[in-house]
């Protein structure tokens, strides 16, 4: 037969003797093609082929129409991979000789390429993410949207987050790279593009936080003439696209797009958190009446009126005394912030039919009125946790994320299953993937220390950005009097408990957004200055408009099972902000600040 070439990188080969080889070619395709050489055929090419170290990339030549029952015989390990017979290999580069793959091997973060390489599913998770990418794309496209791109060199204005600035050979002047496309997009609306998409990069300056990132990248959305109605609803369809193209897979068996819809203010009621994850069973409940157990209530905390919330999680065929020892462990591990509450610490009783009142006696008699309204008067069974938290009684909205009973309830959930305590179901299983738009968040909120807000002297903060329009006229008229109190019409999209996007519908008019800034935020004109361009762009005939953006790195990480978007970005970096790779931020010189009219500041002696 005539000869073919292939290239790729050789795998190790398997040696069945002295005289025949085998190998895995994996091609630029992603083929994977067994080749097979025999020191019968060719003694200088099998020579060759032996000597050429795996992981190579190769080119070879290869006979291809040439019966071999005799190799097909050989070959034990009853492979479907097509098989092909070695002419001559040649390899295109060396290969470190200490490199050593295993399975069992694990390459540093310096050795991104490696990991990259030779971790399968760092690749495949690359991979899903691409296609992931064209999905989106291809649903907004259908409905019409165009994908326009905005700048990346932007200037500082105060929207909510620290910014990185970068210096201009103009002395004096620096863009700020753009936190989000968030003013650029409000102008196009200006602009008459009715839908308007961008696969946008974000730069925020924040504190290294568990999983965050300095760059990043989102979808970026925003609607002419829509409101949340308009939003959550084509972002269901685009979601749901995807994950029906993914139901033929094994992975993913059936998808039902579980959309919930809940407020800020029931959520953080029956979950204790604006993040809730919907796939922990029951809720949490206040106490209607704390007068049966005042004893239980001095026991737990000083406060003089206080919010018991408390919550009861069934296990899986937990035995009492299994039970106590875990709730011992987790309880010796809380972190500070529940340990040290100064409303009192998380309160852990076990279901235990062998104890007076069934291990509730510290509740009093009247312990099983509490466990009908924890269980919807399902009952528990022995083992089964019951949590009592106290906290102050809210005197007006409350504005923060999470409750101290929604952290404890979230903690003890992640370590019941990591423990195999619960059960949850797996990735692609039904129920596995529960998606919530959390609704009607507080406008504005107390400015927290070392968070930039927008640098107002009124000492509150917007709880979204600051282009966030108020709720309904109540809500506006509240601006006037009550700023706290009004709610905001800003949207967060939740999946598993972690928010994967957020949006709102913006200030139109721009009257409505110099008073916020001006009269609520109480910004300098200076500052209010900056956003002259969307000032401008708010008085030439805006129409109202809402927009979202999908926090495309966290979504693809929780879909393919990770709890780190570092798993999903090729180069990511660290929690201190640094590229171990390619070893960046790097240290600077004058010589180099000189032409941007900068230089370093002496040491202090």
């Amino acid at each position: 037969g005539s000869d073919d070439v292939y290239v790729g990188f050789i795998g190790k080969s398997r040696n069945v003797s002295k005289h025949l080889s085998f190998a895995d070619l994996t091609t630029p395709s992603g083929e994977t093609i067994q080749v097979c050489s025999s020191a019968e055929r060719d003694s200088e090419a099998h020579d060759d082929f032996r000597k050429v170290p795996a992981f190579s990339p190769v080119l070879i030549r290869v006979k291809q129409h040439e019966a071999a029952a005799d190799v097909e015989s050989a070959t034990s390990n009853g492979s479907s991979k097509k098989t092909v017979y070695l002419e001559s290999i040649r390899a295109l580069n060396s290969v470190p000789k200490n490199l050593i793959v295993t399975p069992e091997v694990q390459f540093p973060p310096t050795k991104r390429h490696l990991q990259i390489r030779y971790h399968p599913e760092l690749q495949a998770r690359l991979q899903f993410r691409s296609w992931l990418k064209g999905m989106l794309n291809q649903s907004l496209l259908q409905k019409g949207f165009t994908d326009i791109e905005t700048p990346t060199l932007f200037k500082s204005t105060p929207e909510g987050a620290r910014e990185f600035l970068v210096p201009t050979r103009q002395k004096g002047t620096a863009y700020a790279l753009s936190q989000s496309p968030q003013q650029y997009k409000q102008v196009l609306m200006a602009s008459g593009i009715m839908r308007y998409m961008q696969w946008a990069r974000c730069y925020r300056d924040e504190d290294s936080r568990a999983d965050r990132q300095p760059e990043f990248s989102q979808l970026d959305m925003e609607w002419a003439f829509a409101g949340a109605e308009t939003v959550q609803k084509d972002v269901n369809d685009i979601v749901l696209a995807a994950l029906t193209a993914l139901q033929p897979a094994r992975s993913y068996k059936e998808i039902r797009g579980e959309f919930t819809n809940i407020t800020f203010a029931d959520s953080i009621a029956a979950y204790g958190s604006d993040k809730p994850d919907l796939r922990i069973p029951l809720r949490i409940h206040a106490l209607p009446d704390l007068e049966p157990f005042r004893n239980f209530v001095g026991m737990i905390t000083h406060l003089t009126n206080p919010l018991i919330e408390a919550f009861a999680l069934p296990l899986n065929d937990c035995s009492p005394s299994e039970a106590r020892k875990f709730v011992t462990k987790f309880m010796d591990e809380l972190p500070p912030s529940l340990a040290n509450n100064p409303d009192g610490k998380p309160q852990i009783l076990i279901h235990d039919s062998r104890q007076p009142l069934s291990g509730f006696s510290s509740l009093g008699f009247e312990y099983e009125s509490v466990l009908d309204l924890l269980t919807d008067k399902k009952g528990l069974q022995d083992g089964d946790l019951v949590v009592f938290q106290a906290r102050d009684t809210p005197a007006g909205q409350y504005y923060s994320g999470s409750t101290r009973i929604g952290d404890v309830r979230n903690l003890l959930w992640k370590a019941l299953v990591e423990e195999g305590l619960v059960e949850t179901p797996r990735l692609g299983e039904p129920g596995s993937l529960h998606f919530v738009w959390v609704t009607e968040f507080p406008m504005f909120k107390p400015v927290e220390e070392g968070e930039p807000g927008q640098e107002g002297a009124a000492g509150i903060a917007a709880s979204h950005h600051p282009f966030t329009a108020p709720l309904s006229q109540k809500d506006l008229e509240l601006l006037f009097t009550d700023p706290l109190e009004a709610k905001s019409a800003a949207y967060d999209l939740v999946l598993n408990g972690i928010e994967i996007g957020g949006g709102s519908v913006r200030n139109h008019i721009a009257d409505v957004q110099d008073f916020i800034m001006r009269d609520v935020l109480k910004m300098t004109d200076k500052r209010i200055k900056d956003f002259s361009h969307l000032f401008e762009a708010l008085r030439s005939g805006c129409p109202p408009h809402a927009g979202f953006a999908l926090g495309f790195d966290r979504l693809t990480a929780l879909m393919t099972g990770t709890p780190t978007v570092r798993d999903v970005i090729a180069f990511p970096k660290t929690m201190k902000g640094e590229d171990p790779f390619v070893q960046s931020p790097s240290k600077l010189s004058n010589e180099q600040l000189a032409p941007y009219g900068l230089q370093l500041r002496p040491k202090a002696s």
